[in-house]
């Protein structure tokens, strides 16, 4: 797809989904030793790694559904890819972009039932990254949206970083838009891609009542953590289909989580 400043159309049809941004506290002093950040290794020794059901059905309904910026179209229903994700960057920053194939191939290994790889060429990808100067972000955001609309995500979300899809008749996702800032630290980069990836793939609303999930607004990982692979497995299972109604979907998830728990383990050598 063409740029929004070369094809205004585009670019309309993309606000009339939804949007989700991570609002960060920029953490400038962290630096990468030896492939590993001092804040992300952490929080992995502190990770909560064991959930009952009711605690993994709960974040999922409630990042699944509904939106944190609602431009216009229902929000009441299953929104994912149905098929191949391929991911494009679109950046002079190779250091960036590099950081940015680890976490696509991250995600990969540890969603089973989605394909997803980066690509070299823009016209192959149905997720386009731009990576952006932080000076240059909000000027980034209105070539997407329009100006009224950018100044509408600054005073609503005030974001670091944001993501949108958009998704057609039948609610499957036929492309979605992620914005990264690269000069906010490793950190703050990382933290962001992850959550911005993972939400362009569908659980796009944010909540503060799930403790455990970087969809929450009060939540910085930096990595793919545990709880979060549990909803973008179960979100892409095969059996939970775009379109699906909460009613609907809670009839297939007990079954679901059983094979969702089942990989999980095994991806993260969970004991127990």
């Amino acid at each position: 797809m063409n740029s929004p400043s070369n094809s205004p159309l585009p670019c309309l049809r993309i606000a009339l989904v939804a949007l989700a941004a991570v609002i960060c506290v920029p953490d400038t002093a962290l630096k990468a030793t030896a492939g590993e950040l001092p804040a992300i290794a952490s929080r992995q020794r502190a990770e909560k790694k064991s959930f009952t059901d009711a605690e993994i059905v709960d974040g999922f309904l409630k990042t699944a559904f509904g939106a944190e910026y609602h431009l216009a179209g229902r929000v009441d229903r299953i929104r994912k890819f149905d098929g191949p994700v391929r991911v494009f960057a679109e950046t002079d920053r190779a250091d960036r972009k590099a950081q940015l194939a680890k976490v696509v191939a991250d995600i990969g290994t540890r969603v089973q039932h989605l394909d997803i790889a980066m690509t070299d060429t823009s016209e192959a990808a149905n997720v386009r990254v731009k990576l952006v100067r932080d000076r240059d972000l909000f000027r980034t955001i209105s070539s997407f949206y329009g100006a009224e609309k950018a100044r509408d995500i600054r005073t609503s979300l005030d974001p670091q970083c944001l993501s949108g899809f958009r998704k057609n008749d039948n609610f499957e996702i036929e492309h979605s838009d992620v914005i990264l800032t690269v000069d906010n630290g490793d950190f703050t980069f990382l933290d962001c891609a992850y959550e911005e990836l993972l939400q362009s793939l569908g659980p796009i609303n944010d909540t503060a009542s799930v403790p455990w999930t970087m969809f929450n607004d009060n939540v910085s990982m930096g990595y793919f953590d545990v709880y979060d692979q549990y909803i973008l497995n179960l979100l892409y299972d095969p059996r939970i289909k775009p379109g699906m109604t909460v009613l609907e979907v809670r009839s297939v998830l007990p079954e679901v989580l059983i094979d969702v728990r089942s990989w999980v383990k095994q991806v993260n050598d969970l004991k127990e």
